[in-house]
This record gives C-alpha cells, sequence and structure tokens, in this order.
C-alpha cells in the first residue's frame, strides 16, 4: 500500500508527464477574428481607442475534458473611467449573465494585478477600475459550471490558470499601447513648445543685433536629441495604407533596424519603394535602414492585401540596434523575437512546454481543490 506521501509524489509525476496536445477539432472557439469584429459592432458608439489583440490559448486539460480559453481586452474612447471594467463571460459561444461573482472568469480577473497594465487597482487585487472591457471565453466539451442552472464556471486550477495567463498576454498588449501613447504625447508636447518659441527667440534676437534669422534644425536637435517613429494606418480600395515615418532629431547620423509583426501572409510587396531585408511566415518583417543623417526623415509605405477593414487598426513596431531611450514610437525588440520559430518546432515534436508556459505555470499542488459540480 502506497503511503499519503507516495500518492502526492504519484501525482505530482502524472501532472508533470509530457502528453500529446488534445484535438482542437471537438471545440468550437470563436475566433480572433469574430471577436474583435463582435466587440466593433456592439462597442462602435462609444469608440473605444484600442482593441487589444485577441488572444487564443493552446488547448489543456481537465479532469481528461480538453478546454482552451480565449481572451480580448477593449480600451478607452467613451467608457467610463471611473468604474469596474466591464467583464463579459462566454462558454462555449453562450454568454454567462448570472452569478458572476462565483464565476473562475471573474476570479482570475480579480487575481491579476491589473496596476502592471495600466489600470486602477486598489490593494492589487479585484476588479480592477478604467475606462475598459474584458471579454473571455471558454470551450470545452464539458464546462464544469457550478450548478445545472449553467451561469457560472466552476474554479478548477487548471482552466483559472489558464485565463491568467490569457489576461496577462492582453495586457501586456494594453500596457504597451498606453507606455507609447503617454510617451508620444509627452515628447510631442516638448516638440510643439520649442517649435513655438525658439523661432520667436531667433527673430528677436536677430532684430536686436541686426543680423539674419538663423536656421534652427540644428539647434531643435539637440534640444530634442530623439529618433521620431511617426505611423499610420489606413484603409483604402480593399488594402490597409501603412505609413511609417522616421525622423531623426539627433545631431547625428542613426542608422537601426525597424521591425514589424503584421498579419502572417498579408504583406503585399506591389509598389514597394523600400524592400524589407526579411519577411517572415509568421508575420515578422525587418527593414535594415540606411544611415539617416540629423534633421532627415525616412519613410517607409506599404500595403496589406486580404484582410478585412477591422482585422488591422495598429501597428506594432520596434527597433534594434539603437538606444531605447534614444527612440521614440517604437519598443526595444523583445527578447524572444528569433525563439518563436522554436516554440512552433517544439509545440511540434513535443519535446517540452514553450518558454512563455515555463516563466508563468502556476503551482498547481498550491491551488485550492474545486469541485466538478456538472
Amino acid at each position: 500500500r502506497l503511503t499519503l506521501e507516495e500518492h502526492k509524489r504519484l501525482l505530482a509525476a502524472i501532472g508533470m508527464a509530457k502528453i500529446m496536445a488534445p484535438p482542437t477539432d471537438c471545440l468550437s472557439p470563436i475566433g480572433a477574428q469574430l471577436i474583435k469584429k463582435g466587440l466593433r459592432n456592439v462597442l462602435n458608439e462609444v469608440r473605444p481607442e484600442f482593441y487589444a489583440p485577441p488572444i487564443t490559448r493552446d488547448p489543456k486539460v481537465h479532469s481528461g475534458n480538453p478546454f482552451l480559453v480565449e481572451v480580448g481586452i477593449v480600451y478607452g474612447g467613451d467608457l467610463p473611467k471611473d468604474a469596474p471594467v466591464q467583464i463579459l463571460r462566454f462558454a462555449n459561444r453562450v454568454p454567462l449573465l448570472y452569478q458572476q461573482g462565483a464565476c473562475a472568469i471573474t476570479k482570475a480577473v480579480e487575481s491579476v494585478d491589473w496596476r502592471r497594465y495600466g489600470l486602477e487597482q486598489r490593494g492589487g487585487s479585484g476588479i480592477p477600475f478604467g475606462p475598459a472591457i474584458i471579454l473571455v471565453h471558454v470551450a470545452s466539451t464539458k464546462v464544469p459550471f457550478t450548478s445545472e442552472a449553467k451561469e457560472a464556471i466552476a474554479t478548477i486550477p487548471e482552466i483559472q490558470a489558464e485565463i491568467e495567463l490569457a489576461l496577462k498576454i492582453c495586457g501586456r498588449s494594453l500596457k504597451t499601447h498606453l507606455n507609447k501613447k503617454e510617451t508620444k504625447s509627452k515628447t510631442r508636447v516638448k516638440f510643439e513648445i520649442v517649435q513655438e518659441i525658439l523661432p520667436l527667440i531667433a527673430q528677436k534676437s536677430a532684430k536686436i543685433v541686426g543680423k539674419p534669422v538663423p536656421k534652427l534644425s540644428g539647434s531643435i536637435t539637440k534640444i530634442m536629441n530623439v529618433v521620431w517613429v511617426d505611423d499610420a494606418v489606413s484603409f483604402e480600395k480593399g488594402h490597409h495604407r501603412i505609413r511609417v515615418s522616421i525622423y531623426n532629431y539627433t545631431p547625428q547620423s542613426q542608422k537601426f533596424n525597424l521591425h514589424m509583426v503584421l498579419p502572417p501572409g498579408a504583406f503585399d510587396y506591389k509598389g514597394l519603394q523600400f524592400f524589407p531585408t526579411e519577411v517572415r511566415e509568421d508575420g515578422k518583417v525587418t527593414w535594415e535602414l540606411p544611415k539617416i543623417a540629423s534633421t532627415e526623415r525616412l519613410d517607409i509605405n506599404f500595403s496589406l492585401s486580404g484582410l478585412n477593414k477591422e482585422d488591422y487598426d495598429e501597428n506594432e513596431i520596434y527597433a534594434s540596434g539603437i538606444d531605447p531611450v534614444a527612440i521614440i514610437g517604437a519598443e526595444p525588440l523583445p527578447g524572444d523575437w528569433d525563439l518563436k520559430g522554436l516554440e512552433v518546432t517544439e509545440s511540434v515534436e513535443a519535446k517540452g512546454p514553450a518558454p512563455e508556459e515555463e516563466e508563468e505555470e502556476v503551482d498547481y499542488d498550491e491551488a485550492k481543490e474545486a469541485l466538478n459540480d456538472d
């Protein structure tokens, strides 16, 4: 007979065993495209400023039943800033309207520290406050509801952990957007003040000393001392038109690499004047930029084809080969930029979990046991 400690070790070993992921053809996910379209159609009147790219987690298993989690976040616009965020709960595409407090989705939202992602949250727990809507969908062959009424999902550790991971990924997209918005706003104000005040000072000084008004481009670059990346997205004649403008407001010439994450297979080579160095199958595009002289500007224009208007509305831009402090409008290149391909290979060959899951995996032994009240 096994002792209690031996049972615990056996249970832990079973949980650590690497087995093949369950098939997804038995599940019915909403899909990133439909999540985004649905949120746009419902929230069109409040005009949100940001739609985080919806996240669909890989399928997992609880009690022998496969399940997957999808999450989408909407932020800004006319959504109330001083009210708790709205939580839209779905199970197998069916909305859950009652018993929000007893649901694993709500508990997962409450357990995430949303202060790290730009939302107000007293004490680092509970439902956050801010102009945001969080959508969570759980698809499973057997959803563990808390009762026969099917109004809330039971607190199963595996399901709650997956919801938390998806929420954190979406939260990072939201934080990146907010950081980019704040940094650009502050720098733009500084730039506008410099552009307005310096010419007046130059005119008055030139009038006093009786000399021509000097050129101010050199002085402006010394004051600003940044590389400014400005971008825009428009939709014309069935194509997304992307413009990325790089201004060198530094005293020296700048040479670095620009990277973007685009929908896979959508990059259109027609009419290109500045070809990228690399276009990957997963949508990652890289440009090795030529030297940009001080006070000069470089434009990159291209199109995306085969997408609906709502499929792409914000550029994801990164830079490498330059001090992150010296550039505004592009984030530092993530450390896992070149590791995504390895993650796919490892999942296919069943070598182990992806690095992201290893970093944020919860300890199921420490989680509270939940009953399946199906």
